[in-house]
């Protein structure tokens, strides 16, 4: 008996045309095309889609970048001369 590989079928809903296609059967996955994936991919760099977020990017960086000292970034000594 010669054993049959049954391929696998997952029909699914393309996210931006819609169509239906086979999920496996499909390299641009989850998207039904290269078309598809390419225009999904302009709309996140023209930012039409984005990540919601709470208050703004300033509320999370309280510190100058400038005013950190080596020592906190656990260099210590590593580039002094004096050093035995």
């Amino acid at each position: 008996m010669s054993k049959v590989k049954s391929k696998k079928v997952l029909k699914v809903k393309c996210p931006n045309c819609k169509k239906t296609f086979n999920y496996y059967s499909s390299e641009f996955r989850p998207f039904c095309t290269e078309r598809c994936k390419m225009i999904d991919m302009g709309q996140w760099l023209d930012e039409s889609y984005t990540v919601p977020v709470k208050g703004t990017p300033d509320d999370h960086i309280n510190i100058d970048e400038f005013d950190i000292d080596e020592m906190d970034q656990g260099f210590g000594n590593f580039y002094d001369d004096d050093e035995e």
